[in-house]
């Protein structure tokens, strides 16, 4: 199996890219929250950084799940598995990092309502995305009705044609004869 040595190197280095792009990410926005949260007079002012830093984690996970395209030993040698589990107690660290900053900051459970937060807004987003989807299924159903409706009415109407010349051709032949 030929493979172009592009082809192969994009596919075996994307997760490792996503990770460290994940990471990267996560360590970014730690740095960034830690040098602006004593000067921060709302959590507003910090909250791009704080949804850079769940998109980090979110990429570190991925990275983590995502193993098509490589091999055996790229999946789970223990330099693979080292590294995954290594960069996903990194970003869990620092998350709680900011979570004690975040609380001490702006008062203790301020993290955890905006992790309260943060769940429902996923949940409504899921079910938003669940009722359109059902929503595109009922429309394509009611479509595929309406089809088989015009479908049933055009046949009908062959049907009624083909038997009024039918009576037409018969009538004609018993008047000539």
């Amino acid at each position: 199996m030929a493979v172009s040595a592009t082809c192969g190197r994009s596919a075996i280095l994307e997760p490792v890219t996503a990770a460290l792009a994940g990471i990267s990410l996560v360590k970014a926005s730690v740095e960034f929250i830690k040098s602006n949260i004593n000067t921060a007079k709302d959590i507003g002012e910090i909250a791009g950084q704080i949804d850079a830093l769940f998109t980090g984690q979110k990429q570190v996970q991925e990275a983590s799940n995502k193993k098509t395209g490589l091999g055996i030993a790229d999946q789970f040698g223990v330099q693979s598995v080292a590294k995954e589990m290594i960069d996903a107690k990194l970003a869990a660290e620092q998350i709680a990092e900011v979570a004690r900053m975040v609380d001490f900051r702006f008062g203790h459970g301020t993290w955890a309502a905006i992790l309260a937060e943060r769940a429902k807004r996923i949940q409504d987003a899921k079910e938003a995305r669940a009722r359109a989807r059902k929503a595109e299924l009922l429309r394509q159903q009611e479509m595929f009705e309406n089809f088989k409706i015009g479908a049933i009415a055009v046949g009908l109407v062959v049907v009624i044609i083909g038997l009024f010349i039918g009576v037409l051709t018969a009538t004609a032949s018993a008047i000539v004869k």
